[in-house]
């Protein structure tokens, strides 16, 4: 996956989507900064990350999304949004 270089779009984007972490940190692990992108951003958000990311690099995060951060009604938009139909089901935690 394209890593997401630390911009000041990308910190701006960052801050507000990954709130509880410093932006460096949330962006140093792409896969699961896109699954937040996808459950909360805005389509302002999602312009300036696929200035950095193509559809390859978005279908690769979703199929490897963390448990947990995208909702079903998110999971079903971008899964059929990038192509992946019929949609898989979402990431689930497994506990023992």
């Amino acid at each position: 996956m394209t890593p997401i270089p630390l911009t000041p779009e990308t910190e701006q984007l960052a801050r507000r989507l990954v709130w509880f972490e410093e932006p460096a940190d949330a962006l140093a692990d792409p896969v699961r900064f896109v699954a937040y992108a996808l459950e909360g951003g805005t389509h302002e958000d999602m312009q300036v990350l696929r200035r950095t990311l193509s559809e390859a690099d978005i279908r690769e995060a979703l199929a490897a999304a963390p448990p947990g951060i995208i909702r079903p009604r998110s999971w079903a938009y971008w899964n059929a949004r990038m192509g992946r139909i019929p949609v898989p089901p979402l990431p689930q935690r497994h506990f023992r």
